[in-house]
This record gives structure tokens, sequence and C-alpha cells, in this order.
């Protein structure tokens, strides 16, 4: 891999700690913003899930951007406008503030991050040096979540507002990489493509609708949940019926007749649902049964971030031996052990008893994550890896979603009581959300062990030149 191929996957790997450290550093901060700012509950949820309705809704919209108006404009102008409104949210004085900041920030996150994926995707050739990119890739973005957890800690134990002024800085730098090293390309040919605008806004509608109702599904009424997902369901059979008659639709429908797509997005949806869920669950179960600090739960979390060591070393390797497929069934089935292992979980649990749960959680993120993103985008026309992008990572914000309002409705459920033994019954109903979850995602992840090119691609594929062109000569 050439030098400058490393810089470019540097400056990526950069963004897409970035996200991670973003998201995992406020999820500590919460209860300081809560106090210096007054805000009540449901507005610091809105912190949040203005967040995840930016990063959720308009995901496919940037990917196909990223598309038709060149990946690395896209990366590097999105990248600015995450670095200002990080910033800006540093200087709330109030909740509504740092809510419009946040969802303009995770629009951005939206653009960028299918941008940066396709740039990696389009500039390694398929086969083992891409597989090994997007592994370190994979790695450096959960690397990032866990060291945001303790960062996070560190920053909000001083002042709340380094969490969103630690980002500008780190963003300022990998601009500067990025418009450095990032080979600038010829534009794209959009001779006879246009944006799909009824597409664009049906989908993005139907996809903030329909996260909307899942992160607000524990704080309204059924009725209330089912309107808005009927709602929802609708926009997306609208967005069917005009991509199936647009000249250059958003979406071509046609990608779904990828059966490797379809099942990696699907278990990717499903596996963060698990993982998202069982940590909401478990730091629950720390902070408010066991009375850990903020602090003292970053560290207990942090093993999770094994997979950040692990992505770039062990997978390649088990890749390369036995596929994606097998890997990807692999990870999913610790994560299902690791699940299971919780669920006896009680008052007087030590860490050493929840360790091997944590442990064998970082190893399957490691195994399944990486290897999901690679066969998502596997087969992919080079025109299309954008949408394919924009694709899981819509499938993982989504899932995210879900895992953590599923588990907060069935703690609520299961919860009667004020007692710590209710409250404890209700945590461990809830960690059969990320076990079914979990479960399910491997199930059907055994459909791609049927397809014997996907177990062996890894060695067939050439390792020579490993970069393609565009990296290479700089165009």
């Amino acid at each position: 891999m050439s030098g400058r191929a490393w810089g470019v996957l540097f400056v990526l790997c950069g963004a897409i700690f970035l996200e991670g450290v973003d998201v995992a550093m406020l999820n500590v901060a919460l209860p300081s913003i809560r106090a210096d700012l007054g805000l009540s509950t449901g507005m610091l949820q809105w912190v949040m899930s203005a967040y995840v309705l930016g990063y959720g809704g308009f995901m496919l919209l940037g990917g196909r951007a990223a598309d038709l108006f060149g990946r690395r404009q896209m990366f590097l102008f999105w990248l600015t406008v995450f670095l200002l409104f990080s910033g800006l949210g540093g200087l709330a004085t109030e909740g509504w503030m740092l809510i419009v900041a946040r969802f303009v920030t995770g629009v951005a996150a939206a653009f960028m991050t299918p941008a940066g994926l396709s740039i990696i995707t389009t500039s390694f050739e398929e086969g083992p040096q891409r597989n090994k990119a997007l592994l370190v890739y994979s790695g450096t973005a959960a690397g990032g979540f866990s060291i945001g957890l303790v960062v996070g800690g560190l920053l909000a134990s001083a002042d709340w507002r380094w969490v969103f002024f630690a980002p500008v800085i780190l963003s300022f730098l990998i601009l500067v990489a990025g418009a450095i090293l990032i080979p600038k390309s010829a534009k794209p040919d959009r001779n006879g493509q246009s944006m799909d605008v009824a597409g664009a806004i049906s989908v993005t509608a139907a996809i903030l609708l329909l996260v909307f109702s899942v992160e607000r599904a524990s704080h309204e009424s059924a009725g209330t949940t089912a309107l808005t997902v009927a709602a929802s369901l609708v926009l997306f059979l609208a967005f069917v019926l005009i991509e199936r008659k647009a000249a250059s639709p958003l979406v071509r429908l046609g990608i779904f007749r990828s059966g490797s797509l379809v099942r990696s997005n699907i278990a990717g949806l499903l596996f963060a649902a698990g993982f998202f869920g069982f940590q909401f669950i478990v730091v629950l179960y720390l902070q408010e049964l066991r009375g850990w600090s903020t602090l003292e739960t970053s560290f207990a979390m942090i093993v999770i971030g094994i997979d950040a060591i692990l992505s770039p070393t062990l997978t390649p390797k088990l890749v390369n031996k036995f596929g994606n497929a097998r890997v990807i069934f692999g990870g999913l089935l610790l994560a299902t052990l690791s699940y299971a292992l919780m669920l006896p979980l009680g008052l007087d649990w030590t860490y050493l008893m929840m360790f091997p749960s944590l442990i064998i959680l970082g190893l399957a993120f490691s195994l399944a994550y990486g290897p999901l993103t690679i066969v998502a985008t596997e087969g992919i026309e080079e025109e299309e890896q954008g949408v394919a992008g924009g694709l899981l990572y819509t499938s993982f914000q989504f899932g995210a979603a879900l895992g953590l309002s599923t588990a907060t409705t069935v703690i609520t459920a299961a919860t009667n009581g004020t007692s710590d033994a209710a409250v404890l019954d209700g945590h461990r109903a809830a960690l059969f959300v990320p076990l079914v979850a979990a479960a399910l995602a491997a199930v059907i992840s055994m459909f791609g062990l049927r397809n014997k090119s996907g177990a062996a691609s890894a060695e067939a594929a050439p390792v020579a030149d490993p970069v393609l062109e565009s990296v290479e000569t700089g165009r």
C-alpha cells in the first residue's frame, strides 16, 4: 500500500474516529449539560434524538450526493459544517440552541460518512487490500466510541462545553490533512443524471418519521406511535413508486437484487440494535443500581474497545482464511453468547462477573462490523458506492435507535415498583432485547454461508496493485 494511500486512509479513519468520539463524549456529558442549562428530561433526550434524526434521516441523500457531486467535495464541505456546528453547540446557552446544533451536526455526519466510506471503496481494489482498509476503518470507528466514553467523562468533569470544543480542534486537523492528502478527481459525469428531488424528499421524510417514532415510542401513546409509523410506511411506498419511474433515481431499486447487500443491511440493523441496546442497559445498571460514577462506568465499558485492536490485526487474517460470511456469522454468535451471559445479572455482581460478557462483545464487534461493511459494498458499481454506504449506515443508525427505544420500553414495562429488586427485574427483561436481535442477525447471516464464492472471495482476490490509479496518480 503506497504512502499516499495510507495518507488517505489516515484522514478517513480520523473522520470516522471523530464521529465515534463525538457521540460517546456527549453520552457521558448529558448529566452535566442538564445541570448547567436546567433542561427537562424530555429536552435532554432531544439533545440525543436530534443528532440521530439528522444522521439517520439524511444518510441516503448523503450517499447519493457523494456519487453525483464528488466524494472529496462532499466530504470536505460537510466536515466543515460538522466543525462549525460542533463549536456552536459548545456556545449554547439554551436547550433549543443545543438541539439545533446537534441536528445539523447529525446531518453533516450523514453526508460526510458515506462520502468517506465510498472514497475508500473506490480507492482500493476489491479484495484483500480493500478488506484491510475497511477493517482498519471500522476498528478506528469502534476505538473512537470506546475512547470517547473515557475522554468525555474527563472533559465533562472539567466543563461539558469541552465535549463540543474538542471535536472542533480534531475536525480542523482532519480538514487540513484531507484537503492536502485526498486526491482531486474529475467531476462525476452527470449527463442525463440529476438529483431525484421527489425521491429525496419522500425517503428522507419517511426515515425521519420512522426514526422519530422509534425514538419517542417509550414517551408517546401506542396510537400516536402507530400513526407515525403508518405515515412513514406511506411515504416509503411513495418513494418506491417514484423510484420506479424516475429517470435518475436516488436509489436504483435494482441494487436490492444483491442478496449480500440486503443480508448485510438487515444483519447490520439487528446487530446495531443489540449492541447499543445492551450498552444502554449496562450503563443504567452500573450508574442507577450500583451507584458507579460516570468515569467508573466509562472505564468499565472501555474493555469493549478491544475491537479497535482486533479489527485491523486479527480480523483480516480470519477473513483471508474463512471468508467474510463465516467471520460475520461467528461474530454474531459471539454477540448472542455475550448477551446470554448477562441474563442472570444480580445486584451483587462484581466487575469480574460482568467481564466475560463485555470482552466477548468486543471480540464479536471486531468480527462482525468490518466484514459487514465489506459485504455491503462488495460487487457494487463505483457510481453507486455512495448509495451502498448510505444504505448500510442508515441501517446501523436506525438499528441503534430501535435497540435503545425497545430496551427503554421493556425496562419501563417490566419494572413494577421502585425498589432495587424491581428495577433489576426491568433490566433483566430488557437484556432479552439484544439477545433476540443478535440471534436473529445470526440466523439471517446463515444464508450467506451458502454462497461458496463469498467464503473464498478473500483468498481468490488478487493481492497485486493494491491502490487504484486515482490514488497513485493523485487524479
